[in-house]
């Protein structure tokens, strides 16, 4: 592996309370697709915000492109589990992409000219250009993901950070996402929250299996063992052909 565009070096962290998570190691390559799975309170979202720099490790260290997460924070794009966003807050599509645009020059002024530009780009890759004057209350769960993924790409985010980004939402519609996420890891590194093992394996290089502590996996040495290892109980695998050259 090349120099790590995130190096994770035993971090622990606790809120006041048990170990969520206890002396973490993982590297992440630039330009490589990581998938993170495990059980609820397996410490995903908390590691998902010590790579953010929402939360600072009680030991060990964090680094993404080689400084601390708060220093890069506007290189890394964020696509939060869609539940959590509120759908009834009256605003467009192309508002809503905008927003990912916040931080890059003066906002007191407004949006520039270049701000649209990117936003209108980023609408167009994720094929949401023709919602852009929607509410986002009408919009189905598979057009708000692609719009939330949409503002996330318009700070031009060297890393993608997505937090379970096809929860609740159909098989078909999932697909959709995942294949537009390996064609955007031709020019990103890319980190997906998933509790579908069997589904993302056929996009990921590896699986991050968390559950306090972190094992990595490439995705041809999963199987029901490291499963239940991983979730305490059998879960079904569903075996996928990985196609040489298949998106």
């Amino acid at each position: 592996m090349n120099t790590p565009i995130i190096s994770i070096k035993d971090a622990s962290f606790s809120y006041s309370g048990p170990m969520i998570l206890d002396r973490i190691n993982l590297e992440v390559a630039d330009g490589e697709f990581l998938g993170v799975v495990g059980p609820n309170a397996g410490g995903k979202s908390t590691l998902l915000k010590l790579v953010l720099g929402l939360l600072e490790p009680m030991s060990g260290s964090v680094q993404v492109l080689g400084q601390s997460p708060a220093d890069v924070c506007r290189q890394v794009g964020y696509v939060p589990q869609y539940p959590a966003f509120s759908r009834d807050f009256p605003i467009t599509v192309e508002a809503a992409v905008l927003m990912g645009c916040m931080g890059r020059s003066s906002w007191f002024g407004g949006y520039c000219k270049q701000d649209h530009l990117i936003a209108r780009r980023a609408m167009q890759e994720t094929e949401v250009a023709d919602l852009a004057k929607r509410q986002l209350s009408t919009l189905s769960g598979g057009q708000l993901q692609r719009v939330l993924v949409a503002r996330a790409l318009a700070c031009e985010p060297h890393i993608l950070i997505l937090d379970e980004p096809t929860a609740n939402i159909d098989m078909r519609v999932e697909t959709d996402i995942f294949d537009l996420l390996k064609s955007l890891n031709q020019r990103m590194t890319i980190i997906v929250v998933s509790h579908d093992v069997g589904f993302i394996s056929r996009y990921v290089d590896r699986v991050a299996c968390l559950n306090r502590t972190l094992i990595c996996h490439h995705t041809a040495s999963i199987d029901g063992k490291v499963i239940n290892e991983l979730y305490g109980s059998d879960v079904h695998m569903v075996e996928h052909v990985h196609i040489s050259g298949a998106p």
